[in-house]
């Protein structure tokens, strides 16, 4: 790994949101148009609010997501509703959100009509992790794990169902996040750091997390950003 660390979660999501929007940037000058692959959770919302006012030309942006829960984006625990409410606000609403809920009955239903709205590799990818050592929807003993964390898997994203998930939860897979051309990992706390470190180990616990297959994948060490 490639760590960075910073004394505070404030000066981390600032480093962040101006590591992020300079890939953003670059990504804009070569193509025209970028991508950015975004998650949920509590962790990002200085990161988010920072992103949102970084100088970028948004409206040729698209903003997705990691993952998401199967709920619409009116519901609490939806990750498109948090991007809309933490992200896309001022200049940053004109970017367009591609998101992964659609509005049928499971996940399995919408798996090609989601797959064909994305774009066809990121430029950026965020990814958060849980103290189960989950990252995107890639939980302990989830029921498509082991596909969804295959690099010779084809599928573009998956429906996930586990204990520690809640409601059943669509994920980019691994080859998908692997295409980034920059994937960082934002954590916060003494616990995530210690799971993390048995991650990169496979010490104990550690050999199980799935965080430690993403991180046996990676081309280049993941730039992790971490404070305490």
């Amino acid at each position: 790994m490639q760590r960075h660390d910073f004394e505070n979660a404030d000066q981390l999501a600032q480093a962040l949101a101006r590591q992020v929007a300079a890939d953003l940037r670059a990504a804009l000058d070569a193509r025209g148009q970028a991508c950015v692959a975004l998650s949920g959770g509590t962790t990002p919302l200085r990161f988010l609010q920072a992103l949102s006012q970084q100088p970028l030309d948004w409206s040729r942006l698209q903003v997705t997501l990691v993952d998401e829960r199967w709920v619409p984006a009116e519901h609490p625990r939806s990750n498109a509703g948090l991007i809309r409410q933490h992200l896309l606000q001022g200049p940053a609403a004109a970017a367009t959100l591609l998101p992964l809920y659609r509005p049928v009955g499971q996940p399995e239903d919408a798996l090609t009509a989601v797959a064909a709205s994305l774009p066809p590799r990121l430029d950026v990818a965020v990814l958060g992790m849980g103290t189960d050592g989950h990252t995107a929807s890639f939980f302990p003993g989830g029921d498509h794990l082991a596909e969804a964390l295959d690099p010779a898997s084809t599928a573009t994203l998956l429906p996930m169902r586990a204990e520690g998930a809640g409601e059943p939860r669509i994920t980019l897979t691994l080859p998908v996040l692997l295409t980034a051309g920059h994937l960082y990992l934002h954590i916060e706390g003494a616990q995530k750091q210690a799971v993390l470190a048995a991650a990169a180990t496979g010490e104990g616990a550690g050999a199980d997390y799935p965080i430690r297959q993403v991180l046996a994948c990676l081309p280049a060490p993941l730039a992790t950003f971490w404070c305490a």
